[in-house]
């Protein structure tokens, strides 16, 4: 059985990266695991088809330990202790006071814009934008503009590029019947009922606790799985993210955290704090400030005028100097000269060669160009998002609940909505089945609550 994400051979190959960018000494290491067969680079997959010896795996389990005991290098531009992420922060722009019925339309507009972007995502999630390309102009398609379809696609073409195994039966134009279960989604639920349960107050444990109590282990991927391994294993949830987690900045963190933005609507700052105690869990440094700046967003785009305000909002709460800023500058400037859409995704890839597909920053790079470039336009911004590739449900979700927000559910187009059929399906306890409109008012209720 090879489980996807925890492999120790596959693990310390995306450590040894991990250590390098945080300016610890791999050299040794590398060689120790390469003169025992080991493989270097990261992995394609969540787990290589190549299965290591015992004694490569005890090797690893070693080499990871040794990496993780290595403080990593000072980064003054990229601190780790709230306190300080806070002090960096710059004054979020004037957002307006909005109705009560106002905000339920847009709370309303934000999960349903956060199921339709994620599921336009999901069947060619790990696809890659090359086979996202292909197809859609195969079938006459291209620019995308509407669901995924397998009609009329030559065979030869669907082999080269398969659909998203998972998903493609339930999230192609022909087959869909209401939300799919996705991990998007059923974070969001999740901190819908941390809320309700712990209140704003909430800790950094009782997230753990929600997880260990209400997630399935193999419903979750990349760092919230190597955490959930960790306090399963009697990890301290303060230290979990820090233990055998090489993905501790990849984009886990940042799919949580829009219900955070919900519930603090105009208040980017107290959106972020929220964020912040859930996104430690699991994440450090750009990892966490991904969260930061989507719950920003999201508190923003529950009562701002326009995208550029919402995007000044999320941008406040981001250290000015990190990798993540550079990210989300390079894709404004694209945005704002007006680059044209497939040679700024072109630039985008360059300048994040080197990461994995579901690294943090190229990601929040796709979310901020395809926003800023759009104009908050609900379906060319979901759109955008998908089609750059790399984690595509994930932006897409991102994308989706922004804009969803900005234009409120009354403004969605038909086109998008109608086949959600106003439900989702999820394996969390309570969820499975539940109406957008019965979470949307769950969420305002949260409003009132301290």
């Amino acid at each position: 059985m090879r489980v996807t994400w925890v492999q120790p051979e596959d693990v310390l190959r995306h450590e040894l990266i991990q250590s390098a960018v945080e300016g610890k000494p791999v050299e040794a290491i590398a060689a120790r695991w390469t003169a025992a067969g080991g493989r270097l680079g990261a992995p394609e997959r969540g787990a290589s088809p190549e299965v290591a010896t015992p004694a490569q795996r005890k090797l690893a389990r070693a080499l990871i330990d040794e990496l993780d005991a290595v403080p990593p290098a000072p980064a003054d531009d990229e601190p780790t202790a709230f306190d300080t992420i806070r002090k960096s922060w710059s004054a979020p722009p004037p957002l307006p006071a909005m109705s009560r019925e106002a905000l339920a339309d847009r709370i309303h507009g934000a999960w349903l814009g956060r199921a339709v972007g994620c599921l336009l995502g999901k069947p060619v999630e790990g696809m890659g934008r090359a086979g996202i390309r292909e197809i859609l102009q195969v079938e006459g398609r291209w620019p995308l503009a509407d669901w995924f379809t397998a009609r009329g696609l030559p065979e030869a073409v669907a082999a080269r590029h398969p659909w998203n195994r998972a998903s493609r039966a339930t999230s192609l134009a022909e087959n869909i019947d209401g939300m799919p279960e996705d991990d998007d989604l059923n974070y969001t639920m999740l901190a819908l009922a941390l809320l309700e349960a712990c209140g704003r107050a909430f800790t950094t444990d009782d997230v753990a606790d929600r997880w260990l109590k209400e997630l399935p282990g193999l419903r979750v991927f990349t760092a919230e799985r190597a955490v959930y391994r960790n306090l399963l294993d009697g990890i301290e949830p303060v230290d979990a993210a820090r233990v055998r987690n090489p993905y501790r900045e990849w984009i886990g963190a940042q799919i949580r955290a829009d219900l955070y933005g919900w519930v603090c609507p105009g208040d980017p700052r107290a959106a972020a704090e929220l964020a912040w105690r859930d996104a430690r869990l699991s994440h450090i440094r750009n990892g966490a400030y991904g969260a930061l700046f989507v719950a920003a967003l999201a508190s923003a785009a529950c009562v701002a005028p326009d995208i550029e305000t919402v995007i000044a909002a999320g941008l406040s709460v981001v250290p000015p100097r990190s990798r993540l800023a550079r990210s989300i500058g390079l894709a404004l400037d694209l945005a704002h000269r007006g680059v044209p859409h497939e040679d700024a995704i072109d630039q985008l890839y360059a300048a994040h060669q080197d990461l994995h597909w579901v690294h943090v920053l190229n990601n929040a790079a796709v979310v901020t160009f395809a926003l800023a470039a759009n104009g908050g336009d609900f379906s060319r911004s979901i759109c955008a998002a998908v089609s750059a590739g790399w984690d595509t449900d994930s932006n897409g979700a991102t994308v989706g609940g922004i804009v969803g927000a900005l234009a409120g559910a009354a403004a969605l187009p038909e086109r998008w909505t109608r086949p959600l059929h106003g439900r989702i399906a999820s394996s969390l306890r309570g969820f499975d089945g539940a109406t957008f409109d019965a979470l949307a008012k769950r969420t305002l209720a949260l409003l009132d609550r301290t």
